[in-house]
């Protein structure tokens, strides 16, 4: 098995994170300030007590046999032996012990994983379509621009304590099979005058709130990808929200109605561009290549008789490529979970027959690339042994659904019992529709969209409904969302809540109206369109009729005993309780990492640990006053109007005008260091004003 060197930020950040676990349990750090630093490393709490799941970085889904056996060995010795396969083309392991966590992140990145900013209010991993590569309808591929976005904003200190989270997909073409318009920031690739470009969609989102993203370019060049999306997030670091969680995405900023509309950040981009360090930045398409596999003696084997099945499975999980005389298998994985016995397998499958470049999945499979054509019957036959061939790869047959009550905090209702029901039910009603590719059935736990409901033609999220002074668990059931043939994308629309132990007559009921009035070859969404919201309300309205509940629909699925809403907190966001005394030292941290990065040579990353000085050391002395945190730009005018004028502090007249010459000037040698000299001037004078006995700040404020 390979080992890759670890880099000495990964050291430091190993090192670093068992040191916080140590004072942690000392006591000398809050819980919730521990808290909003363990997420950065990808270390989420659970439903359960005392342990927590642990996220995995693989940008664009990528993953090699040797990591993926890695995986599978850490599963095995730190957790319940199972690796969970998510929306995002990550890998999710629960049950961690918080003291393992530094041990499976060391052995991680030996292998050339991270989890770094996995969690948190950092950028996310970066997503793109799975078919990155060897899509026939691609200008070109996308997957060296997402490994360049990826590499680009790991560890880069204009997005590690941001409001909340940043996400990115890059679509390998016009069908948009990454769903880039429900992301902070999507890329369709475009050729225009031979010249390599995206198309960029900004401010999507799903959440308890959908918004549709809003077209900022019709064609960007490739060497401007970046520095757009680094003064993309430096202006929604400055001027998102932080207080209020449940408004702090991007959608919210760029909101025409309540936000500063996308024509305001685009202008707020371009104020920003001059203090970028890169101007332009060229991207090396050839960064990421996929070694095709050698043309070995397996080969010459006599043809393998394929076993039982494999028709269905052939026409609904086998593509053919771009590359002519390659193939690409789908492999459907229920629930996106995989036990580590079958995983070690699967890397063994893979290192025969395929490229050492597995694909994850945003339906929470996985997709094998260049599978000569008469290895074909020979993977289908493992594949059979390992469980996991069956047919219907993100079809009407592949349930979707995040854990939900099985160890998610904010999960309201069960998803994966649901989810495996509905498989079941449409593979022994509806077996004609197993290859249907147009209607997805995607479910989530709540109305947070971790399964993406939102995005499917027919979605379910967890809720409940009060009957007396019982409750029961339901479904809001939403329609019509997802990417049309024509690559017209839709966020569902909501049509009625459902008791969930009915939600399987629900799917028959849109089902059977469907194949019984839709017009011939009318796809799901024109017909939902056509019929219209109040006719599926109609329709459904007797399952939702709460007079002729049973004792069983009191009960969520693969429960026995009545359901009890049990919602805990979610850990996206940042930190409710705080010493302002912690925050002054979190000023003093980010002093001490802009004077590492001058000595360095990183004039850009000084200039805005300096920024962070200026900003933290502000926000203290107001929260001091109990004076409410919002954004940064806020913070800056109040410190003006609360402090400044006050005479308290010298040397300064105008302080967000000091501050703000951060956009001002090209991040040189010279305005680097100049900076830095008025942010560490500042900072003792916030260390003098800084006198009072000690304060808890019990709120959100702390966020900003």
């Amino acid at each position: 098995m390979s080992s890759i060197k670890i880099s000495e930020e990964a050291k430091a950040d190993i090192k670093e994170l068992r040191a916080k676990i140590q004072d942690y349990k000392l006591g000398t750090i809050p819980e919730e300030r521990f808290k909003a630093f363990r997420l950065a490393r990808g270390v989420y709490g659970q439903r359960q007590q005392g342990v927590q799941m642990f996220r995995l970085k693989l940008p664009y889904g990528k993953i090699t046999a040797d990591q993926l056996e890695t995986v599978a060995n850490l599963s095995e010795q730190y957790t319940n032996g199972n690796l969970h396969l998510t929306t995002r083309q990550n890998i999710q392991l629960h049950h961690v012990k918080l003291d393992d966590s530094p041990a499976i992140w060391e052995q991680l990145e030996a292998v050339g994983v991270t989890t770094k900013e996995a969690c948190g209010n950092t950028v996310r991993n970066v997503t793109a379509s799975p078919f990155a590569g060897i899509d026939p309808d691609e200008p070109f591929d996308v997957s060296p621009y997402a490994h360049a976005v990826f590499e680009y904003f790991l560890r880069n200190p204009i997005c590690q304590e941001m409001g909340r989270k940043i996400k990115i997909a890059f679509s390998s073409s016009r069908s948009d099979s990454a769903f880039t318009y429900i992301h902070d920031f999507g890329f369709i690739p475009k050729i225009q005058n031979g010249a390599y470009g995206f198309e960029v969609i900004v401010g999507g989102g799903l959440g308890a709130q959908a918004f549709m993203g809003q077209k900022a370019y019709d064609f960007l060049p490739q060497d401007e990808l970046i520095p757009f999306m680094e003064a993309g997030i430096r202006v929604f670091d400055r001027y998102g929200e932080r207080e209020r969680r449940h408004k702090a995405r991007l959608k919210f900023l760029i909101d025409p109605k309540k936000g500063i509309g996308l024509d305001g950040f685009m202008k707020l981009i371009e104020e920003e561009r001059k203090a970028l360090k890169n101007q332009k930045f060229k991207i090396n398409a050839k960064k990421v290549i996929t070694k095709i596999p050698e043309d070995t003696s397996l080969l010459e084997a006599p043809f393998t008789t394929p076993k039982s099945g494999y028709a269905v499975w052939f026409r609904a999980n086998v593509i053919e490529q771009k590359q002519k005389g390659f193939y690409a298998i789908k492999v459907k994985v229920p629930l996106g979970d995989i036990k580590s016995p079958e995983v070690r397998k699967l890397a063994d499958l893979v290192r025969k027959y395929a490229a050492d470049d597995v694909r994850f999945t945003l339906n929470q499979g996985l997709l094998l690339k260049f599978v000569r054509p008469e290895n074909i019957p020979a993977v289908y036959n493992e594949l059979v042994d390992l469980g996991l061939a069956a047919p219907g790869f993100d079809t009407l047959a592949d349930v979707t659904a995040c854990p939900g009550t099985d160890t998610c905090n904010l999960g309201v209702t069960n998803s994966t019992a649901l989810a495996l029901v509905l498989e079941d039910l449409i593979r022994d009603e509806f077996p004609h529709l197993i290859e249907e590719e147009n209607i997805k059935i995607k479910i989530s736990g709540c109305m947070n969209s971790c399964g993406q409901h939102m995005v499917a033609q027919i979605g379910f999220h967890g809720s409940s409904i009060k009957i007396g002074d019982k409750v029961a668990p339901a479904m809001q059931v939403v329609l019509g969302g997802g990417v049309d043939p024509d690559g017209q994308a839709n966020i569902s629309e909501k049509v009625i809540k459902i008791p969930t132990k009915r939600i399987p007559d629900t799917v028959k009921a849109i089902l059977n109206d469907y194949e019984s009035n839709g017009t011939n070859e009318e796809y799901f969404n024109a017909y939902f369109r056509r019929k219209g919201k109040r006719y599926f309300y109609d329709l459904l309205k007797p399952l939702a009729d709460s007079k002729t509940l049973a004792d069983a629909d009191y009960q969520d699925w693969g429960k026995v005993a009545d359901f009890v809403p049990e919602i805990g907190v979610g850990e996206c966001a940042g930190v409710m309780l705080d010493l302002v005394s912690t925050i002054i030292k979190d000023a003093q941290e980010r002093l001490s990492q802009a004077y590492v990065s001058l000595d360095r040579g990183e004039f850009a990353n000084a200039i805005y640990y300096s920024y962070n000085t200026f900003v933290i050391g502000a926000k203290a002395i107001l929260l001091s006053k109990d004076i409410q945190c919002n954004t940064h730009i806020g913070i800056l005018e109040d410190f003006q109007k609360y402090v400044v004028a006050s005479g308290a502090i010298n040397g300064v007249t105008d302080f967000p005008e000091l501050v703000l010459r951060i956009n001002k000037f090209e991040p040189s040698d010279v305005f680097a260091a100049d900076y830095l000299d008025e942010a560490a001037k500042f900072f003792e004078q916030i260390q003098e004003l800084r006198n009072q006995p000690e304060k808890i700040v019990i709120n959100e404020f702390y966020k900003a």
